[in-house]
């Protein structure tokens, strides 16, 4: 792992109500905790580390975390549990497996986003940097509501309707529907989107194609379908097209 410090430079990122943010690590390895630990105080946040699930629970409840660092060796099974206390919460995955279809599957799990072993400190605070500020606990001022159609999301509140009925979406999952929605009718490229909802290149435009399938499943479950593949070029939000019904 390398021990790079982060730019002292960067502009803290902080709760918007100007607190700091509260940080939970979950991982068994103690070196590792504490190197995380120094280095996410340097960045002014408050930090808590955990060994096992139970703790991590715990720590969920009392702590109320705005971002979670999850060994991945652990973090498969407690995952489910974690976003059961805290549903808005991003979680950053610590990984050893390099492979796109593990990366993928640890995304399919529920993860925010990953950083892949050996690592740099300054890596994972860039990564968390990122997730903060897509997160609600970042927000530093609101903005207007955005409609399409008959969807609705709410920068201020994180609330996602369509028609009337809430839609529940992970930071990550938000952040590209707002990008979308910031664009009705608008074809944005995987490039794009990659830029502006991870902040980063990924390298893989395999985790767009993941996000916009879970979006799918959310969004136009059992409706007509607002998110649209256009073939070669990338992707887009409009109005859903309702058949009209001619009258004799």
């Amino acid at each position: 792992m390398h021990t790079t410090s982060p730019n002292s430079r960067s502009e803290p990122v902080r709760r918007a109500d100007g607190s700091s943010i509260n940080i939970l690590v979950v991982d068994d390895e103690p070196s590792l905790t504490e190197l995380l630990s120094l280095v996410m105080r340097q960045e002014s946040w408050d930090v808590r580390s955990v060994r096992n699930g139970s703790a991590a629970i715990r720590a969920a409840r009392g702590f109320r975390p705005d971002a979670i660092v999850l060994d991945v060796m652990n973090g498969i099974q407690l995952l489910p549990r974690l976003r059961g206390v805290l549903p808005d919460v991003p979680i950053l995955f610590l990984t050893a497996l390099d492979s796109l279809q593990d990366r993928l599957v640890d995304l399919r799990a529920g993860a925010d986003d990953y950083v892949t072993k050996p690592f740099s400190l300054e890596e994972v605070v860039i990564r968390l940097r990122g997730l903060l500020r897509r997160s609600r606990a970042a927000r530093a001022r609101p903005d207007d509501g955005l409609v399409v159609g008959d969807l609705t999301l709410d920068q201020e509140t994180h609330q996602v309707r369509r028609a009337d009925k809430e839609i529940r979406l992970t930071p990550t999952e938000f952040e590209l529907l707002r990008f979308l929605m910031h664009h009705p009718g608008r074809v944005l490229s995987k490039a794009q989107i990659l830029d502006r909802v991870w902040a980063y290149d990924f390298g893989q435009s395999n985790v767009v194609e993941l996000y916009i399938s879970y979006l799918r499943r959310k969004i136009d479950a059992h409706r007509e379908p607002m998110i649209h593949t256009v073939r070669g070029v990338g992707y887009t939000i409009r109005p859903a097209v309702v058949a009209s019904v001619s009258r004799p």
